[in-house]
């Protein structure tokens, strides 16, 4: 079996945003030479998530309001955690969002299903930020 382990960057200018990793992600399957197997993708940052839908500009705007209305980032004063940052919210959106995504690997592709991407969610930007890749397999 083999293994495969790449840290992606990411510089976020805004406090929220989120990318479409999809094609990093492919790199990485490419340059790993994996077959068959599994690719495990994840947030290295509690305020961070990466998940997998639709690349839709109306459903990131829908993601948007709707993380907002559950876990509104003003007025900060709402939150026990906040003191040296004002991220509460964004530990919050995060913990909605996901961790991680795992995705099958089959002949040489991400098993998707038609409109699937994956996607890093950014709750506490305007710095450096990191994901992981992990392919194990064949």
């Amino acid at each position: 079996m083999k293994s495969y382990r790449k840290e992606l960057w990411f510089n976020v200018k805004q406090r929220r945003e989120l990318i479409n990793i999809t094609p990093l992600v492919e790199e990485c399957l490419n340059e790993s030479g994996i077959k068959e197997g599994l690719l495990l993708c994840n947030a290295m940052h509690i305020t961070a998530s990466v998940f997998i839908n639709d690349d839709e500009s109306g459903l990131h705007n829908d993601y948007e309001k709707w993380l907002e209305k559950l876990a509104p980032e003003k007025p900060y004063s709402q939150y026990a955690h906040n003191g040296y940052e004002d991220n509460a919210d964004a530990h919050l959106k995060r913990t909605i969002m996901g961790r991680e995504v795992v995705v099958a690997v089959t002949d040489s592709k991400l098993d998707f299903g038609t409109w699937e991407r994956i996607f890093y969610g950014e709750f506490d930007g305007k710095r450096k930020k990191r994901v992981l890749v992990k392919i194990i397999g064949e």
